[in-house]
């Protein structure tokens, strides 16, 4: 029940993850940009005010990470579920 949830969960913040990050404005994206003309930027760009986007993206990151530890801790401490376990183990052939 707890997997499922947390997979619900590590689904979702990695949909709002990707739609945030796609929306966000880049560094340098005015037309002057696209000539190689960097204006009155400094080398790293223009440190502005954390918008929305930007607040937005990085408690996603940190949910996202947290929950994927989560799922692999989760995982790892369960019996072994590997797909190998159900295979077979080849029966070697009679010698003439």
């Amino acid at each position: 029940m707890l997997t499922a949830l947390l997979t619900v969960v590590h689904v979702i913040v990695c949909a709002v993850l990707i739609v945030v990050v796609l929306l966000q404005h880049g560094k340098s994206a005015d037309i002057a940009a696209t000539f190689g003309g960097m204006g009155s930027q400094t080398a790293f760009g223009p440190r502005g005010t954390a918008t929305v986007f930007s607040r937005l993206t990085t408690w996603c990151a940190i949910i996202f990470m947290i929950t994927s530890m989560l799922l692999t801790y989760i995982t790892s401490t369960r019996s072994s579920s590997s797909v190998m376990d159900k295979v077979p183990t080849p029966v070697e052939a009679p010698k003439k």
